[in-house]
């Protein structure tokens, strides 16, 4: 049945009860005019408006904050592509934006683009290619320079009050509530008459996070957001539980952004950063200012997540809590989860994605009845460019299942099962090996790591969600980390999630998505999955100070030989571990390139019997039990297993283009 298009925020969205007919029907008879009098709401957006004619502006946005202590207000460059058709015959249209940071220093996308300008200064090159395949559609699309980059004034204070500001600025100003001017310092107002303030917010890396930010402000207008890659916490983005994921703090990435200008002015935001971020891992004011989830109740956008589940920059502890606060609040959610690294679906996927994009867009911000409210929540890729949906994510058959570790024949090689086992074992933390030299070596005894493993499965096993490990254990130095890595051990071809590409190769090839300008292509390179066979495939990862063990966000010395006990959060994923393959959980110290090593060079020694894993599994623990009944220990594998190679050093950066 037709529904009507409804106004702000009564709408029908996404994975929401729907009405009865009943009430549809009224309401459809109390918004509208007589059927007969209006044909049907179309389904599909077309490309009817010329792009070659499509007005270029360039606006800048009081955002009503003074960030770089100058004594005005800081203004944010915002330029503009929209159609001219739709202004001509007074109709008003909806807007696509990109807030972003990296627009002139760094480049978006696979081929890392950067805006370019005319003679009187309008955007002639805009990145990407939403304003050429949207605007023709009857959309705007706005690609705004964060505070302290490019064109507008400021400082980057990643992801703080003046970045989510710069853009929740222009959300204000296209819904009539913020002033914009006709240039940096002028006094000409610029109004956005042309818009119905409809907009949606769209990026990948730190421009999805921004979304998120935004979202999380609760702004009137911003309809949906689709993060893509997108940091939920910054916290996270620099420490896990007190373990330090990088050698640098958010002042690094700030002066890596900022324009030239902004560096010579922003010195007190840059201090700010190193004071609130200090090294030791510890929660400061400056995180929870940072913190996008704790506000996820105020949340009224739609929100399309997408993210690689191997991606080692935004790394999938972004997702889970994220996910899960959305779902708490009700907001309608969409999901998308790939094999790669930090790759943009554009890049792994790309037919697929514009049309899904195009049609979450026309039903968000246009209203149209196209059904994607009723498809599938979640598509999930399970062997390269091999995709499968799900209802909804998590399936609601998933349930937690309790794993316990056990001593196995040798020292370190371990089982993983139902029964919780008494004795220890010990290993001694080595920075100089990861998570493929500890999966390599899985059936060995080895001194870096210890290993648990179940028998060859019977059946496949899927796992959906995020898992927890709960480890005790002591220490005999007063600092200490600790690492908990699920593995699924067999032979697969996977993606190449630790090649420089992340998962993807670039082509010499291109295709278009809409018309072109000579300042401006839609034709992009194309791409292909990068592969690997393996014999053994990373799921999820966690890291922990085991300082942090009696809180997440505060750490203190260790006492050495006494026993602690600290729960490590594990990334949120969907993994199907299949028949014949077995699942190992390893506990081990530093993960070379994923944190830090601590201060010290601790031998840690866990107590089986006070150690387990949390792992949601479809079906449950009856499903696990299932899968493992009646196997036997599995013979030890010829070692070493091959796997990816060892993970690169990871970004500082949460940069769209790889």
């Amino acid at each position: 049945m037709y529904r009507p298009r409804m106004p702000i925020r009564m709408r029908f969205t996404i994975w929401r009860p729907l009405a009865t007919a009943a009430t549809a029907a009224l309401m459809a008879t109390l918004l509208t005019p007589a059927a007969t009098a209006h044909p049907a709401t179309p389904r599909q957006s077309e490309p009817v408006h010329s792009y070659d004619d499509a007005i270029r502006e360039a606006v800048w946005v009081d955002t009503g904050y003074d960030g770089d202590g100058d004594g005005e207000d800081d203004r944010v460059a915002v330029d503009i592509v929209r159609p001219r058709e739709p202004a001509q015959q007074g109709r008003k249209i909806p807007v696509i934006m990109d807030a972003s940071p990296y627009y002139s220093c760094c480049g978006r996308g696979n081929e890392s683009q950067k805006k370019t300008y005319d003679a009187d200064g309008d955007v002639d090159g805009m990145p990407l290619y939403y304003d050429n395949y949207f605007v023709p559609r009857g959309y705007a699309f706005v690609g705004v320079d964060l505070a302290g980059t490019n064109r507008s004034d400021g400082c980057v204070d990643v992801g703080g009050r003046s970045d989510v500001q710069s853009a929740k600025a222009v959300v204000d100003w296209l819904n009539g509530r913020a002033k914009a001017y006709t240039s940096r310092t002028g006094g000409e107002r610029a109004r956005a008459t042309w818009t119905n303030g409809r907009t949606g917010m769209i990026g990948k890396s730190w421009d999805g996070t921004i979304a998120n930010g935004v979202a999380a402000t609760g702004v009137e207008g911003l309809e949906t957001i689709v993060p893509i890659a997108a940091i939920s916490s910054w916290y996270d983005y620099y420490f896990s539980q007190g373990a330090p994921l990088y050698g640098s703090g958010p002042d690094w990435l700030s002066d890596y952004v900022n324009s030239p200008d902004a560096r010579d002015r922003c010195d007190a935001v840059q201090h700010k950063l190193v004071d609130g971020a200090p090294r030791t891992g510890d929660w400061t004011r400056l995180w929870t200012e940072r913190d996008y989830v704790k506000a996820a109740s105020k949340v009224k956008a739609s929100v399309f997540l997408i993210h690689g589940t191997q991606d080692l920059n935004v790394r999938m502890q972004h997702v889970g809590p994220w996910w899960n606060a959305l779902a708490k609040n009700g907001v309608d959610r969409k999901i998308w989860l790939s094999q790669t690294g930090h790759v943009d679906p554009f890049d792994f996927r790309r037919a697929e994605w514009v049309d899904t994009l195009h049609r979450w867009f026309d039903h968000e911000l246009l209203g149209y009845d196209n059904g994607i409210d009723r498809e599938p929540m979640a598509d999930i890729e399970r062997r390269p460019e091999q995709w499968e949906t799900s209802k909804t994510w998590p399936p609601r058959s998933t349930a937690t299942t309790t794993l316990r570790p056990a001593d196995g024949a040798r020292p370190g090689v371990g089982t993983l099962g139902l029964r919780r086992d008494r004795g220890t074992e010990t290993f001694t933390d080595d920075p100089a090996l990861n998570e493929t030299d500890w999966a390599a070596h899985i059936d060995e005894p080895t001194p870096g790591k210890a290993g648990f493993v179940t028998g060859p499965l019977t059946r496949d096993l899927r796992l959906s969600g995020a898992s927890e490990v709960t480890v005790t254990t002591r220490s005999s130095t007063p600092t200490a980390h600790l690492s908990a890595v699920l593995v699924d051990l067999g032979p697969d071809t996977i993606r190449d999630y630790a090649d420089r590409g992340e998962g993807i190769t670039t082509r010499t090839d291109r295709t278009c998505w809409g018309p072109s300008t000579p300042g401006d292509s839609s034709c992009y390179l194309e791409t292909a999955a990068k592969t690997t066979d393996v014999d053994y495939t990373v799921v999820s990862r966690g890291w922990a100070d085991l300082g942090n063990h009696a809180s997440k966000w505060q750490g203190r010395p260790l006492t050495p030989g006494r026993a602690y006990t600290v729960t490590l959060d594990l990334a949120a994923t969907d993994h199907v571990v299949p028949a014949g393959h077995r699942l190992a959980l390893i506990v081990a110290g530093t993960d070379k390139d994923l944190i830090d090593p601590p201060a010290d060079t601790p031998t840690l020694t866990v107590d089986l019997s006070r150690t387990s894993a949390r792992v949601p599994f479809v079906g449950g623990t009856a499903a696990f039990a299932e899968a493992t009944a009646g196997t036997a220990t599995a013979a030890p594998a010829p070692a070493p297993l091959d796997g990816v190679t060892a993970p690169h050093t990871t970004h500082r950066v949460p940069k769209g283009a790889r």
